[in-house]
């Protein structure tokens, strides 16, 4: 662990102008905050955080990042506040501290709504300075570092999973590709331990076998380009672990069909050199098609610059070769953090901006966790193509886009507005896939409106929420416009004409917003017939009767897949219970129909749309519909309701069918709790000796 004055020394390197005494503070403050709090490893937890401040040093960065990676913990685990850290060290390091903060544990959210709340706050506060990222990212490197001193399997593969799903690819967007290659690693090794025991085994086995094979072949490319008078500095090692790894799974190999384990980078003075040592190695070995790529005319996103190529070596072995400058290398390893000058007044570097303004708009439209864990995800994919306008101006997005993922990087109205697309001069459908300079023109009408069924096809985060933002909007739109029928009807049965002065104060007695509102809360069942009535008319209900026609029972059943506050209602045919796979029909002005999976009636549906649903958290109140064959003898049916009190099952509704002498076929509807209920009671009908047959209709 870094001591006080080596912190302090490591600042003062490359800013002599650094607050000592400040700096000082700061240590000072995390060691007495966090006391004898221990980490797994058994080291003080105030280790952590000054290694986490030692990552910063080596990025050379401000010494409010400095502080702020001192004090990242000091909130969450401590007794410490943000109002304290801003009396004592000023309002950009209590904001930026606020920005690096987990939430405290909400226990009543899910895991995935806790990393999506979590998420959420990080890329709002990562908006605002992008310090705030560096400093998480360095926390979390330094925590994998040290994962495996947590004893439960579970938490380290959660953690691991959330490391390789989330920070690695936003270290890869920002350009740290050395923090996103250990983080990977770490990661791999948790997460499939097993193929990185084997992997990191063959590598280790193919290095004692081939002695100095890779020295010798850096030696050979770097004597071919002083020949060429170009000088160089060239490096080799094995391709990372994690990257073998993804390319078996991707292309369904073995270990022994990758032919490219080795890499070899080519350090060059200047952009010139790195053309000129291109077509040197191009003429001095055999290049393998398809597997050029220059990031040096078109860098990527993150400022990424080098040229890719491989080639062919002695004895067919394939071999990787990525060639830039001295100053590229430097940029390219640390990405944004390598040239971060936080100038008094706040300027960003460059680059960020970007592809930050879209995870933004990200979170401005994701409807819940989910969605949100899902939009980010897919934003900071990896895998890049570029793609151009008519007018020349240059988009990077992830291989497999279309022309509507296309359209929505250009501008969240243009791919609202789409209805057909250009690809390279030629008419294409929207669902088309974008290839590698393609130059797209997006034809567009403004009578045109996102589809549902583009999200079959899109790939991007940001075109994913815009389609469903814009989908929720008309749903809401179709929900009002039925509350407006079943509004007419409520009005009708009040003894006096109902007027926009009495719907006004409706509103406002509701504490709705607007007339829209109440319109969709009735459509929505939201509120009941009673409960428009009296804020129309306070005191028009008094002489109703207090029986199921007026009074909304509770609603004992929720949904996943629709728009909260959609109207929805559990078919009659197929009476669905929790448990059971479900699907949603939905018309115009009518409310959602769920029916089961295999249910006869569904081939009716094909004038609806089709949604597919699942059952919420709330389970309890479904009715499912049985077909019981009774014997004919005093005393059967009181059995049976006995069978259902027993198992906590209410009968809803008891009719005979059909009576004969021997038997009795009644159809009972059963408020159970899920399909897991109601088979066990179907089981013990079954077993019972007044029943002769039970099935679930």
């Amino acid at each position: 662990m870094l001591r006080q004055y080596e912190l302090v020394e490591r600042v003062k390197e490359y800013a002599p102008e650094a607050d000592e005494a400040l700096l000082n503070r700061a240590y000072v403050y995390t060691v007495q905050k966090h006391g004898t709090q221990k980490r797994a490893s058994g080291d003080p937890y105030f280790s952590h955080p000054v290694e986490v401040a030692g990552l910063m040093t080596e990025l050379k960065l401000d010494q409010q990042a400095i502080i702020t990676a001192l004090l990242h913990d000091t909130v969450e685990d401590t007794l410490a506040t943000i109002e304290e850290i801003e009396k004592l060290f000023g309002t950009d390091i209590a904001r930026l501290v606020d920005g690096v903060t987990k939430l405290s544990k909400i226990e009543v959210m899910t895991e995935n709504e806790r990393a999506a709340e979590n998420l959420r706050k990080f890329l709002l506060a990562m908006s605002e300075d992008l310090r705030v990222l560096l400093v998480k990212l360095a926390d979390r490197l330094h925590n994998m570092r040290t994962l495996h001193f947590i004893k439960n399997p579970d938490k380290r593969k959660r953690i691991a999973r959330e490391t390789m799903d989330i920070y690695a690819p936003l270290a890869e967007r920002v350009g740290m590709y050395e923090y996103m290659r250990e983080m990977q690693l770490l990661a791999f090794e948790q997460l499939e331990p097993e193929g990185y025991a084997t992997i990191t085994g063959r590598l280790a086995q193919i290095r004692s076998q081939e002695g100095g094979q890779v020295d010798a072949i850096a030696l050979a490319i770097k004597q071919a380009l002083a020949e060429a008078d170009i000088q160089v500095e060239v490096t080799g090692r094995e391709k990372h672990p994690y990257s073998i790894w993804r390319k078996m799974a991707e292309r369904h190999v073995t270990f022994e069909q990758i032919t490219d384990i080795m890499a070899f980078r080519v350090l060059t003075e200047t952009p010139d050199d790195c053309y000129r040592a291109l077509g040197v190695l191009h003429q001095h070995w055999q290049m393998i098609p398809g597997r050029f790529k220059d990031y040096i005319s078109t860098p990527k996103s993150n400022g990424y610059q080098s040229l890719h190529t491989a080639l062919i070596y002695e004895n067919s072995m394939r071999m990787e070769v990525q060639i830039r400058t001295r100053e590229m290398h430097r940029l390219n390893e640390f990405g944004l953090a390598a040239h971060w000058a936080y100038k008094q007044g706040g300027t960003r570097p460059d680059g960020q901006v970007g592809w930050l303004r879209d995870l933004i708009e990200i979170v401005d439209a994701s409807h819940d966790a989910e969605e949100l864990l899902e939009h980010t995800k897919l934003a900071i994919y990896q895998d890049r193509i570029f793609a151009f306008t008519p007018k020349g101006r240059l988009h990077q997005l992830p291989k497999g886009s279309t022309a509507v993922d296309f359209a929505y990087a250009v501008h969240t109205d243009l791919g609202n507005a789409a209805v057909g697309a250009k690809i390279n001069g030629r008419h294409v459908p929207l669902r088309t896939q974008l290839t590698n300079g393609d130059v797209v023109e997006v034809i567009k009408s403004t009578s045109s409106e996102p589809q549902l069924s583009w999200l079959g096809f899109v790939v991007t985060g940001k075109a994913r929420a815009a389609i469903r933002r814009a989908v929720r909007a008309k749903e809401h739109q179709e929900i009002a416009t039925i509350g407006s029928k079943l509004f007419d009807a409520i009005a009708g049965q009040l003894p006096t004409r109902i007027g926009k002065k009495a719907i006004e104060a409706a509103v406002r007695r509701l504490e709705l917003r607007d007339e829209e509102d109440l319109m969709f809360a009735i459509g929505s069942a939201r509120l009941s017939d009673r409960e428009v009535m009296e804020a129309l008319v306070p005191g028009s209900t008094a002489e109703l009767p207090d029986d199921p026609d007026w009074t909304r029972s509770e609603v004992s059943i929720s949904i996943k897949g629709l728009t909260p506050g959609m109207g929805f209602e559990l078919a009659d045919c197929c009476h669905p219970v929790p448990g059971d796979r479900i699907v949603g029909l939905r018309r115009p002005d009518h409310k959602v129909e769920v029916h089961t999976i295999d249910c006869l009636t569904l081939a009716n549906g094909v004038d609806a749309d089709w949604l597919d649903l699942s059952w919420g958290s709330r389970t309890t109140g479904a009715v499912g519909r049985l077909r019981l064959v009774l014997y004919n003898r005093p005393g059967t049916l009181a059995d049976v309701t006995q069978t259902f009190a027993t198992n906590r099952a209410n009968v809803v509704n008891i009719q005979v069918i059909h009576r004969d002498e021997p038997f009795g076929t009644y159809e009972v509807d059963l408020e159970v709790a899920d399909l897991a209920h109601l088979t066990r009671i179907i089981g013990t009908l079954r077993a019972s000796q007044a029943v002769a047959e039970a099935e679930r209709i």
